[in-house]
């Protein structure tokens, strides 16, 4: 084990004590549990790998399914492919899939997407948790907000669509270097993200999320910040949120791309949850 997925794991018991609670052993394989793992910007459900493998050997159920357009589903994106769409995309693959008791998590901007689901699965969601990932809350219910006098979206954002194919798809590698999501020096990562990584349809980021039952209001819920990422960590207006009342709080020493990174220490960090 690393020195990081050992820092990892102390800190999220850490969080855990801290926080109040007891801190339950970093391993549950003997409690089946059922995971929907949802992917975020600019990925697929191939970036759960190492983890879904690590869950499931442990005999756990794991679905990571893949947003329209996105990954291997990149060619079905249109202009009209929006936040919405990835709602239904991740309601779908819980209902066809019969699941129930769903530990349901997002990463990145999925934050936004995995709230909207759990929405509308109502109780067969057990647990949600944000693993590094937008916390949406009444005063931000999309990743890019308009000014709420003038209705204009922010300079930095409309200069930046100019830069979207055909106008609404967005390419990470116009904005950001690869160590936005692993370490510099992590060549074999980069290496599997520049083969897979896909562009992302504006208006999941754009699309404002309407909730009717209370999002993750109800549930039980986690915040599992990635403090080891160096380049442009999450915000607080990402995160913060995860530090009120009814939360549990969990920094753990990875970089964004933990998944990819430090598989166990995510895994790990998953089986805890609920």
């Amino acid at each position: 084990m690393s020195d990081i997925t050992r820092r990892g794991l102390a800190a999220g018991a850490a969080a855990l004590t801290g926080a109040g609670l007891a801190a339950p052993a970093y391993s549950r394989s003997n409690q089946r549990q059922t995971f929907v793992l949802v992917h975020g910007t600019w990925h697929g459900g191939w970036c759960w790998v190492h983890v879904a493998d690590r869950l499931r050997a442990n005999g756990h159920r794991v679905i990571t399914p893949t947003m329209t357009g996105c990954g291997d589903r990149y060619h079905l994106i249109t202009p009209e492919t929006g936040l919405e769409t990835h709602i239904q995309d991740t309601v779908n693959a819980v209902e066809w899939e019969e699941l129930e008791d769903v530990v349901l998590i997002g990463h990145s901007f999925s934050g936004i997407t995995i709230t909207g689901a759990a929405d509308r699965l109502g109780d067969r969601v057990r647990h949600i948790a944000f693993f590094d990932a937008l916390i949406p809350t009444q005063e931000r219910p999309a990743a890019i907000l308009p000014d709420p006098e003038t209705g204009e979206y922010p300079a930095w954002w409309i200069e930046r669509t100019r830069d979207f194919r055909d106008g609404y798809k967005m390419v990470l590698w116009d904005h950001y270097p690869p160590e936005m999501l692993v370490p510099a020096e992590d060549a074999a990562n980069i290496a599997w993200l520049r083969r897979r990584i896909t562009w992302h349809p504006m208006k999941q980021w754009t699309e404002t999320l309407v909730l009717e039952n209370g999002g993750w209001e109800a549930l039980p819920r986690t915040c599992i910040h990635a403090v080891g990422q160096v380049y442009n960590p999450s915000s607080e207006a990402m995160v913060g949120p995860g530090r009120g009342p009814g939360w549990r709080f969990i920094e753990l020493d990875v970089a964004r791309n933990g998944m990819m990174t430090d598989p166990d220490a995510v895994t790990q960090c998953f089986e805890a949850l609920a």
